[in-house]
């Protein structure tokens, strides 16, 4: 049953998405780390390196099953939330005990904090093909402070897609310019790529 479903999360319509992740995740881990899952070290050192204070309330957006905020917190980030629509993937992101507060987020957008609150953001594999619409990088954005240092990634699917992109190029017009980006692995077991933005709020 190896790669259940990373084999279907690129074929999945968006509205069945959260169950998809409800089911993956107990054996996601597994199936990611399997095969060498690099995005969340590659962001995490990324954001670290351009941060002024790793104390700093951290939101890990989409957090499922707490991949990125291990490595987050690996790099020295101390004060991290989290936040997801998949149940699933919450509790065991909640079992990882690396999180100050979980938070259970509609698929309608709405937030039940204010992001303004977080001077640092990670997104890691979240605004993506199989996962999060672009307009979402744009929803995200405009709710963040002046000054916010947002880390999110890429991956080839999604630098491959026009939508995306000009999402990106929307952003980083006029609301938030380009600290950091780097390419690099992103499932080295599947030869795929991604890349890791880190962009400061306008």
């Amino acid at each position: 049953m190896a790669d259940k479903f990373l084999d279907k999360v690129y074929g999945t319509r968006p509205e069945n998405l959260t169950g998809l992740y409800d089911d993956w995740a107990e054996g996601y881990d597994g199936e990611l780390t399997g095969h060498g899952y690099a995005t969340p070290g590659r962001l995490a050192r990324t954001l670290a390196s351009v941060a002024p204070d790793q104390s700093l309330p951290l939101m890990d957006f989409g957090c499922g099953t707490g991949l990125g905020g291990a490595a987050l917190s690996a790099v020295g980030f101390t004060t991290l939330d989290g936040c997801d629509v998949s149940d699933g993937m919450l509790q065991e992101a909640q079992d990882k005990g690396i999180y100050r507060r979980l938070w259970h987020t509609s698929e309608n957008g709405a937030l039940p904090f204010a992001l303004s609150d977080y001077p640092l953001v990670a997104a890691v594999g979240v605004i993506s093909t199989g996962a999060a619409p672009p307009q979402v990088l744009g929803q995200l954005v405009d709710q963040m402070a002046p000054g916010t240092l947002f880390a999110f990634s890429f991956n080839d699917h999604t630098l491959e897609d026009p939508e995306y992109m000009d999402a990106l190029a929307a952003v980083t017009e006029d609301r938030a310019h380009i600290v950091t980006e780097n390419t690099g692995d992103h499932i080295p077991g599947l030869g795929s790529q991604s890349r890791v933005y880190v962009v400061e709020i306008d």
